[in-house]
């Protein structure tokens, strides 16, 4: 069993005892802006812009709630000048631009010191839809498609709207060439604004 299935496992009682035990149910939109990158040699650790849009639902007792989300994510990166020495068994393309669309799922625990204020953690589950642009000659297999990141930041609640900031740190191997010549982890910032429909 993979640790994603393991981890998917333990999140769904964990969601439905949250959702049996809620005194608010509501649902939003939400669209922002990621500052991504992946680390490694292989890449020029520059963070690049790429946009994110979804909807969310706020489930919440008290000071304490879950806020599950589902969102399509985008994270463009670009190879580094020397990327065909790293891999020139794949002939590896240096600074290819490429650009990666992800539908994420993250499992929020959040907590409202004041009304206006809450901070959340959690874990964020991604899964690589398509892409643009290659990184090598002779494969397009480059990255595999599932991450598994940790989320934290905060979010400001003005009566509907939504204003939040989080850090996202990757902790699974995306390199699928060789993880042995150099480990890829997904990591970036997001910005993002939300509306409370219901």
């Amino acid at each position: 069993m993979t640790i994603r299935s393991i981890v998917l496992c333990l999140a769904f009682p964990v969601i439905t005892v949250f959702t049996v035990h809620a005194q608010d149910i509501h649902f939003g939109v939400k669209a922002g802006g990621d500052l991504d990158k992946l680390s490694g040699r292989s890449f020029t650790g520059q963070f690049k812009w790429g946009y994110s849009a979804g909807g969310f639902a706020e489930i919440g007792f008290g000071k304490w709630g879950f806020q599950p989300e589902l969102a399509w994510s985008q994270t463009n990166l670009q190879t580094a000048s020397d990327f065909n020495v790293v891999f020139p068994q794949y002939g590896g393309l240096n600074s290819a631009n490429v650009q990666l669309n992800y539908l994420t799922i993250p499992l929020l625990v959040t907590y409202r010191p004041l009304n206006v204020l809450s901070v959340m953690a959690g874990p964020q589950f991604g899964y690589l839809i398509n892409r643009e642009g290659t990184m090598t000659e002779y494969t397009n297999n480059e990255i595999k498609k599932g991450d598994i990141s940790v989320v934290g930041g905060f979010q400001l609640n003005l009566s509907k709207f939504r204003v939040g900031a989080r850090y996202f740190v990757g902790l699974n191997q995306l390199n699928n060439l060789s993880s042995s010549l150099d480990s890829w982890k997904n990591q970036g910032l997001q910005i993002y604004l939300g509306y409370r429909i219901r």
